[in-house]
C-alpha cells in the first residue's frame, strides 16, 4: 500500500458514514403503499440504493434496476416518499462501526474533513445533525447544492477549493460507483468501504486505490506516510 498523507478527507454519508438503509427503506414502502403498488423487501430496496434518491424510486416504481423512461407518477411519488422520510429520517439509521472513533482520531489530527452525498439538502443536514457528526464537516454539499453531483467531480472540487487543498492532496473516501468516478475526476485518492450501497459492483470493480473495512481503519492508513 502507497504511503498518502491527506490533507482532506471527503466523506460519502449514505452506506459510508451512516447505514440508513431501513429508514429510506420504510419510507419507500410506505409510498408505494400509498400509490396502492407493489411493496418490497428492505433487502431489496438496499440492493437499489446508491445512485440517489430519484433513481431509487424510479426502481421502486417500475421493479426494475435500469428504468429505461419516467414512471408517469415519479413526481407524485417524489413528494409521498419525501413527506414520509422526512417524519422518520433517523428512527433507525445509524453509524456504522468505527465512524465515529475515525472521525475523532482524523479531527484530531488536523485532517480537514468534507461530507458530499447526492441525497438532497432536506434529508441530509437533519440526517447528519441527529445522528450526531455534523459538526465533524466544515463543508457540506448535497445532491442539490451545485449544479451537478456525484459521479460529476464539481461537488468534490468545490470542497477542495473551500480548504484551498491541491487535487493530490485530497482522498474520497465512499461506497458506490458515483463516489470513486467522482474522486479519480477530480484527480483524487480514493477508497472504498465494502459494506455500503455498492449495488451490481465488486471492489476490485471498482478500482478504489484503497480499500478500508472500517473509517477508524484510516488513521492506520494514514500512519504509513509519517
Amino acid at each position: 500500500m502507497t504511503a498518502f498523507k491527506p490533507k482532506l478527507i471527503v466523506f460519502d454519508l449514505d452506506g459510508t458514514l451512516v447505514d440508513s438503509s431501513p429508514d429510506i427503506s420504510n419510507a419507500i414502502n410506505l409510498m408505494l403503499s400509498e400509490l396502492n403498488q407493489q411493496t418490497y423487501s428492505k433487502q431489496q430496496i438496499r440492493h437499489w440504493m446508491g445512485n440517489g434518491v430519484t433513481m431509487l424510486i424510479k426502481r421502486a416504481l417500475t421493479g426494475e434496476l435500469t428504468p429505461l423512461t419516467d414512471p408517469d407518477n415519479l413526481q407524485l411519488a417524489k413528494s409521498v416518499f419525501s413527506a414520509f422520510y422526512r417524519q422518520n429520517i433517523c428512527v433507525h439509521s445509524q453509524l456504522y462501526p468505527g465512524v465515529k472513533e475515525g472521525l475523532d482520531q482524523l479531527q484530531a489530527a488536523k485532517i480537514n474533513l468534507a461530507c458530499v452525498t447526492n441525497k438532497p439538502t432536506r434529508f441530509t443536514l437533519p440526517l447528519l445533525t441527529e445522528i450526531g457528526i455534523k459538526d465533524y464537516f466544515p463543508f457540506i454539499a448535497s445532491g442539490d447544492t451545485f449544479s451537478k453531483m456525484k459521479p460529476d467531480p464539481l461537488p468534490l472540487l468545490e470542497a477542495a477549493k473551500f480548504f484551498a487543498n491541491e487535487a493530490e492532496q485530497v482522498l474520497m473516501v465512499g461506497d458506490s460507483i458515483n463516489d470513486i468516478k467522482a474522486g479519480k475526476s477530480a484527480g483524487f485518492k480514493t477508497a472504498i468501504v465494502p459494506y455500503g450501497y455498492i449495488g451490481k459492483y465488486s471492489c476490485d470493480q471498482l478500482g478504489a486505490d484503497y480499500q478500508i473495512d472500517s473509517i477508524a481503519h484510516l488513521s492506520e492508513l494514514l500512519s504509513l506516510a509519517y
